[in-house]
């Protein structure tokens, strides 16, 4: 069970604790969607212990387009760099999960 929690105060932080898996995605992506645009984007992982493999290419991507990923687990942190680089070997474009900021969920 994944908890997220979001503060702000000059940056917003989202804090996640716990495990994250494929069905917490959805939640996180209509969080980010409301955030406004030029507002720096932070995730605390410090405290998350366990993700799959979908939780791991949604963090990559959010990285890829600016959000800021804190006190990430190494293990966690190593997953992320792996997919960030199979991610780069691939000729697709296409991404799985897409991250957007702003923008209202059609």
């Amino acid at each position: 069970m994944l908890r997220i929690e979001r503060s702000a105060n000059g940056q917003v932080v989202f804090t996640l604790s716990g495990r994250m898996q494929t069905e917490d995605i959805e939640q996180l992506q209509q969080l980010l969607v409301v955030e406004t645009p030029w507002q720096p984007v932070m995730f605390d992982l410090r405290d998350l212990t366990l993700v799959n493999q979908d939780a791991v290419t949604f963090l990559a991507g959010c990285e890829a387009k600016g959000i800021k990923l804190e006190g990430c687990a190494l293990h966690i942190r190593n997953w992320i760099d792996q997919e960030k680089r199979r991610n780069r070997r691939r000729a697709d474009p296409d991404k799985k999960y897409e991250v957007r900021r702003g923008t209202a969920p059609a």
